[in-house]
């Protein structure tokens, strides 16, 4: 990634033109081609910007200013800055991002339902996470209030596959004669129709789990109703 700071002025035209004028602005170039102008303000949004594939052209005009060109493989959109004064720049090999690590992923939902596993079905109690299968381990086996095997499968969006996977779990527990009756829970902070549909006709259970909620974070004095 490069990094410049530097006083310019900025012209976009294309499908629309916008225009910046001379102010102490960061200029950032991605890996990827991308180029962004940002201003001190504004949170992580660019004040203009042209996304990839696109090319970068520096020279200068001919009285004499810094001038970069971007412009667009796919259409005919260009950034046009023109740089008064460099005040910094630097580059940085930023390598491969591992990416985001969201609050609530299943591992989080898996620890909270293990501590609160009535939240899923009133008297559901636990008997063990990842319990060990042999196409791998169900996330959750529980006992009902009637003392009755339950598998619990959790996923932070919950959709066909999801049910399919539980599906194949409860064909396994069902032939272990210690367990045997086994039923289903299917539980997500958000379960999409489609999922829902195959998980009832399956006779799978399904549950939206409330993260906050189960957090401790939940405040009914933000509620409207």
């Amino acid at each position: 990634m490069r990094l410049v700071v530097a006083r310019c002025q900025v012209d976009y035209a294309g499908r629309l033109t916008a225009h910046l004028p001379m102010a102490t602005r960061v200029l950032m170039i991605k890996a990827d081609g991308s180029v962004l102008v940002h201003s001190d303000g504004g949170s992580y949004k660019p004040l203009n910007w042209m996304s990839p594939p696109c090319t970068l052209r520096e020279g200068t005009t001919d009285d004499g200013v810094v001038e970069w060109t971007v412009t667009n493989a796919k259409s005919e959109d260009t950034l046009r800055i023109l740089i008064e004064e460099v005040l910094h720049e630097s580059s940085h090999e930023l390598g491969v991002d591992p990416g985001l690590q969201k609050d609530g992923v299943e591992k989080h939902l898996q620890e909270l339902l293990a501590e609160h596993p009535a939240s899923l079905d009133p008297g559901l109690k636990l008997v063990r996470r990842e319990y060990p299968t042999a196409i791998g381990p169900v996330d959750l086996m529980c006992r009902d209030a009637d003392g009755r095997s339950v598998a619990v499968e959790i996923k932070r969006r919950g959709e066909i596959d999801g049910v399919e996977q539980l599906t194949r779990y409860l064909e396994l527990l069902n032939r272990d004669p210690l367990l045997s009756p086994v039923r289903g829970i299917f539980a997500a902070q958000e379960i999409k129709p489609q999922a829902r549909v195959l998980a009832t006709d399956r006779g799978i259970a399904c549950a939206v789990v409330d993260y906050d909620a189960l957090r401790g974070l939940d405040d009914p004095s933000h509620r409207l109703f």
